[in-house]
């Protein structure tokens, strides 16, 4: 059954809400306090407010992000536009919220680094993963998708936001803030590339059986899993025989292999991880994908 666009598109701005919160919350707790540097227009807002308290960070933020979303709109199109819009003003007005209401006291730099990198990047890859981003950099890594399909968001993001560390330990006068701004840099885009992509882990296996046919018609009954047969010859015996090919979810690795014992005790498995499956029983291709 198809799920109602509306209700699908409310689900998806209430996940990019929860991301936002999240996102804003992980700045003003390890990032301000602790002044670790930090990529992207933020980094631009945290030098502004350390030169002049008075100026808001996600106000800064916001003005700055203006020409970027232009941009965005010829070639994201609307949709992406409209809730990266909805993303970066939640994480701006939150950002100042957050701060007016409550000051979070400094901790340990690296635990800082650590944590935050791990909670932004977990934030991060919610909003992307609903296609929306925070602007600012996140943005621009997003557009920089288009000719550069093959990379990972993450691995974009982390090269955009790097030449901003640089800025950010000058204006703190302090190397170390450059240094704990990459490590939490770098947790945080191996974080969002898990959440983008790790999550979206499957498995092929190759089997190699005497049994095929009734084999691959148990799979597809018990698995509700099909399977592909592939021509293949023995390089001992010569002799012609097919081997199954089947995709399949991780959950399902333990019931396909008892399945495969159970018909075959002498059956050969190969079992391979599997990067983005498209098709029925898997994701469905869209454009302009992640």
């Amino acid at each position: 059954m198809t799920k109602n666009p509306l209700s699908r598109l409310a689900q998806d701005y209430l996940w990019i809400a929860l991301g936002s919160v999240l996102y804003s919350l992980s700045f003003d707790w390890f990032y301000v306090p602790n002044q670790i540097g930090f990529g992207g227009l933020t980094a631009l807002g945290m030098i502004l407010n350390h030169l002049s308290p008075a100026v808001p960070i996600g106000t800064v933020v916001l003005i700055l992000n203006i020409p970027i979303f232009i941009l965005g709109w010829k070639f994201l199109g609307g949709h992406t536009l409209v809730s990266s819009l909805f993303a970066m003003a939640a994480t701006s007005v939150l950002v100042d919220l957050i701060s007016a209401v409550y000051t979070f006291p400094p901790m340990d730099p690296m635990l800082a680094a650590i944590f935050g990198g791990v909670s932004l990047g977990l934030s991060l890859g919610i909003i992307f993963s609903k296609g929306a981003t925070t602007g600012g950099t996140d943005l621009i890594a997003r557009l920089l998708k288009l000719p550069f399909a093959w990379l990972p968001m993450g691995k974009l993001l982390l090269v955009v936001d790097l030449s901003m560390l640089l800025a950010v330990s000058v204006a703190f006068r302090s190397m170390e803030s450059a240094m704990y701004g990459i490590i939490a840099l770098y947790i945080s885009t191996m974080v969002m590339d898990m959440v983008l992509y790790g999550l979206d882990q499957s498995k092929v296996a190759y089997i190699v059986t005497s049994n095929p046919r009734p084999l691959a018609a148990e799979i597809d009954k018990q698995l509700d899993r099909g399977t592909t047969f592939l021509h293949g010859e023995g390089s001992f015996t010569g002799q012609d025989r097919l081997v199954l090919m089947c995709a399949f979810k991780q959950r399902q690795i333990v019931p396909l292999k008892a399945l495969v014992h159970e018909m075959d005790p002498e059956a050969f498995i190969i079992v391979c991880n599997a990067h983005e499956v498209l098709g029925q029983g898997f994701r469905r291709y869209q454009k302009n994908d992640l």
